[in-house]
């Protein structure tokens, strides 16, 4: 198979939460391969440095500010893309996360008492967050009979993860979601339009570390359960990511939609014996 399978250059590409550890590391990714980068967050200001590094680096990146659980917002976004590309070609939905109200801890929050705002939040966040993207830029690609859309779901979608009863069930949605999408947009508008996923496994964040790791850096009792059932034996580094997201974003994966990629070191494969 050629290079040029794995070509992405010159493609407009969306990145939602782009100020994250992973996301942003897809980001310049992307840059490097030449693709034309809008990053959005609510807060413009927080994407300055990484818009900063990637335009340094000879790369194309613009901030937006745009709210993913804000139709609105985000039309207003897809206005200026249109405006200054006239199309798009990717839309990476990287916004989500967590919050520690919405998350079970023992001898802290029982699930009885988990905050129902919070329980709100992490569910608009990851799943809102995603299908609002999606229609706002999808409609642009089904004007455009073609394009392209990568989802972020997570290995709790798969087999939910104590504790993170919000995360789990918003992101397990992302995945009905993603297989769904990507039947609506092949047979309604175009067979050219893809949309897929990638469930990334155990990575160091500032969304997971508090319950990973302890103040002085070493494992806490959940976070050495994961790396025991984790085959690979560590966590993963942004880097794991990448080739991945450049395979689906490119014309190499033109035959793939509707699936959900692990990267995970063999965790969902592994049953524990």
């Amino acid at each position: 198979m050629s290079d040029s399978s794995f070509d992405v250059s010159g493609l407009v590409t969306v990145v939602t939460g782009a100020n994250g550890v992973l996301i942003s590391a897809m980001a310049r990714e992307l840059a490097a391969r030449g693709a034309k980068l809008v990053l959005l967050s609510r807060n413009a200001d927080k994407l300055s440095s990484l818009t900063a590094e990637i335009n340094d680096a000879g790369g194309e990146a613009t901030a937006l500010a745009g709210d993913v659980t804000s139709k609105e917002s985000l039309q207003e976004c897809a206005a200026l893309v249109k405006e200054k590309y006239g199309r798009i070609d990717l839309l990476v939905n990287g916004a989500g996360g967590n919050h520690p109200d919405a998350t079970a801890m023992p001898g802290q929050r029982s699930f009885f008492d988990l905050d129902a705002g919070a329980l709100k939040f992490v569910t608009e966040l990851n799943l809102v967050g995603t299908v609002l993207p999606c229609q706002v830029f999808g409609e642009l690609m089904a004007e455009q009979k073609e394009g392209n859309i990568i989802n972020i779901s997570s290995m709790t979608a798969f087999k939910p993860l104590t504790r993170v009863v919000g995360y789990a069930a918003a992101k397990a949605a992302v995945n009905n979601f993603t297989e769904w999408l990507s039947v609506h947009m092949a047979q309604e508008h175009s067979p050219a339009i893809r949309v897929n996923a990638i469930a990334p496994g155990f990575f160091l964040t500032e969304q997971n570390r508090f319950l990973l790791t302890n103040e002085d850096g070493s494992l806490t009792d959940r976070g050495q359960t994961i790396i025991d059932h984790t085959p690979q034996g560590r966590f993963g580094e942004p880097e794991d990511l990448l080739s991945v997201l450049v395979w689906l974003a490119s014309s190499g994966s033109k035959f793939v939609t509707g699936t959900v990629i692990p990267v995970d070191g063999g965790f969902q494969a592994f049953s524990g014996v």
